[in-house]
């Protein structure tokens, strides 16, 4: 339990209750909770708190697979554009994918996690798991883990490189580049893909998960074996298998911003993102139109997932939010968590955009359970009345 813990910031009139439950939970937390939780409704912000001993509104932190919600913001708007086609083979943009057996699978596919390209056979190093076009590279000659299209399982550290790949073939410019000129710098987004030098100070490590003998006990339970589907797709495998706790940590990675879970933000970075995806901000109209959004919220891949091992839903690159983690929110809800317990998305039907970051990783992975109260806490005051 936390031992006097301030929370700081602001909230609009009408979302008071949010306040509260931000408290209530961190006086539920041990005494080096540090975490911040952002809200906009229809653009405009609502919710902007934080809380721990150095924290502010503007520190930053490792938001693992939240990131793949920026960069499947980045196919969105080209499949906007007509530069991408979700229909085409992958093999129209990158002839090399064609490799093993993966010649007709198509981009809507490989979007909704169906390619059966988790990993590689032996594995990534750190300095390729640091570089989208190496991952690319080593997966264009990799056989697929199930018949493509058959069957769906997380791409946990491979999908932004996979899709950033067919980006870079089809525009000439990486993701990252992409993403920098059309989504963070207009907006001036505390969300980067690639954290320059000079933000280095803003930082805060990520600390690993402290668990309870019980909770312990619940993590090896169901162990995965080494050659598992998880453990090839989270590379537990190689001769240098990731910590996953301690990947933001790695500089290489801050730098290099990989797509699938390099990305650095703040939480008024995540909802910020989320709120120009669908709302105008600052007197720009919504970065997505209507149908854009609704093809890209609308669920592609559901149930049984392959490397969870669980249920789960995915549209094209986002997570399903309302399916997945917040029943309570609208039909066509999108958004990423990650795994040390950050959480965002959108909820078009309320106008809502939300961003929640921590620092110490979550009992047991994926978006923390606090979460769920204080998305509901903040959907409640979005939609009072």
């Amino acid at each position: 339990m936390t031992q006097g813990i301030t929370v700081q910031g602001t909230v609009a009139e009408g979302f008071e209750a949010v306040r509260e439950e931000f408290a209530a939970v961190v006086a539920e937390e041990r005494d080096d909770y540090e975490g911040q939780l952002c809200a906009y409704v229809h653009g405009r912000r609502v919710v902007d708190l934080w809380a721990g001993a150095e924290v502010t509104g503007d520190s930053l932190y490792g938001v693992y697979s939240a990131t793949k919600g920026a960069a499947h913001l980045v196919a969105a708007l080209l499949v906007q554009d007509g530069t991408l086609e979700l229909d085409r083979k992958v093999t129209y943009y990158w002839p090399e994918f064609a490799a093993e057996g993966k010649g007709a699978l198509t981009l809507r596919d490989l979007l909704a996690h169906r390619a059966g390209l988790i990993g590689a056979d032996t594995g990534f190093t750190l300095a390729e798991l640091a570089d989208d076009r190496m991952i690319a590279e080593r997966l264009a000659d990799q056989r697929p883990f199930w018949r493509p299209g058959a069957a769906f399982g997380y791409h946990a550290l491979v999908i932004g490189a996979l899709t950033g790949e067919v980006v870079r073939r089809a525009t000439g410019r990486t993701l990252q580049e992409v993403y920098e000129e059309r989504v963070r710098a207009p907006y001036g987004l505390d969300f980067h893909l690639g954290l320059p030098a000079a933000h280095e100070p803003r930082f805060r490590t990520v600390r690993p998960m402290l668990p309870t003998p019980a909770q312990q006990a619940e993590l090896d339970a169901v162990p995965a074996g080494p050659h598992s589907l998880a453990a090839i797709a989270y590379n537990r495998h190689g001769e240098e298998p990731t910590d996953l706790a301690g990947l933001p940590n790695e500089r290489l990675i801050r730098e290099k911003g990989p797509a699938s879970a390099g990305g650095v933000a703040s939480a008024r970075g995540l909802a910020g993102m989320y709120a120009a995806m669908i709302s105008e901000r600052d007197g720009r109209p919504p970065l997505l139109k209507g149908d854009t959004l609704a093809e890209f919220a609308q669920i592609h891949s559901v149930g049984y997932d392959l490397v969870a091992r669980a249920h789960k839903s995915y549209g094209l690159g986002f997570q399903a939010t309302a399916d997945t983690w917040h029943p309570f929110l609208g039909a066509g809800a999108l958004g990423h968590s990650g795994a040390n317990g950050v959480q965002s998305f959108a909820d078009p039907r309320a106008g809502l955009a939300y961003g929640y970051t921590r620092r110490r990783f979550a009992f047991p992975g994926g978006a923390a359970p606090e979460n769920g109260r204080l998305a509901a806490a903040v959907h409640r005051a979005a939609t009072a009345g």
